[in-house]
């Protein structure tokens, strides 16, 4: 027999309209990362990076002692791939281990990968981040427009530790767009899928739920067995 109006129906009610936006937290959180740990593990690699010169001995050995041409190097040997396509994630930070076993991956991959072969050959070096990149600052880097100060969020210098933020000048609108086309088009068609029909699926059941239940009530109460 269906609960329909009846006082276990309108509990049950009660409580899906509580959880229902943890439900759509969680829905989204586990299409995007099926281990929500890989999140977490990158938030963390993001504030304290893990440069590596050990991993990078052999790459380093074979690269010239000029900063510009160590990073020109560094990017032809990691080319440029989404994290979606590299990882089948939408945002992750990798070791440097991890960047080059995969051969290829995005800004964050590329950042501490030179980081660790800067401070392998000795070179000094600051990684910052913008709300939409991460590079590598050293002396003499030109600078350009996804790379100075001005766009700049988060800085770390890894010889002193220090840290510091500051509010980038950037535009909001290009921000959002360099976002989504890192984000939605790499994605994989079924995770699009999933990402659009779970929340759908979720609201209508919230919508059509209480509608079930109070034509139960008109009609008579607890609705006939199935």
């Amino acid at each position: 027999m269906r609960v329909g109006s009846t006082p276990v129906g309108q509990r049950a009610l009660r409580v899906f309209r509580i959880v229902f936006p943890v439900l759509l937290v969680l829905w989204v959180l586990l299409v995007l990362y099926p281990n929500p740990l890989k999140l977490a593990v990158s938030l963390h690699r993001l504030a304290s990076p893990q440069v590596d010169p050990g991993a990078v001995e052999s790459l380093a050995s074979s690269l010239p002692s000029e900063p510009a041409d160590i990073e020109k190097a560094v990017l032809e040997t990691l080319p440029y791939r989404y994290d979606w396509q590299a990882y089948s994630m939408p945002w992750y930070y990798p070791t440097v281990s991890e960047a080059l076993e995969k051969g290829r991956g995005d800004c964050k991959a590329r950042a501490i990968v030179l980081a660790s072969v800067l401070e392998a050959k000795g070179i000094p070096y600051r990684i910052s981040s913008s709300p939409t990149h991460v590079w590598v600052d050293y002396p003499g880097k030109e600078q350009n427009s996804a790379e100075n100060p001005d766009v700049g969020l988060y800085d770390i210098d890894p010889e002193t530790g220090d840290r510091s933020w500051h509010f980038p000048r950037i535009s909001i609108i290009g921000s959002f767009r360099t976002f989504w086309h890192g984000f939605w088009d790499p994605m994989p068609a079924l995770r699009k899928v999933l990402l659009l029909c779970g929340p759908a699926a979720l609201a209508a059941v919230r919508v059509l739920w209480p509608r079930r239940m109070q034509g139960a009530s008109s009609s008579g109460g607890t609705a006939p067995p199935a």
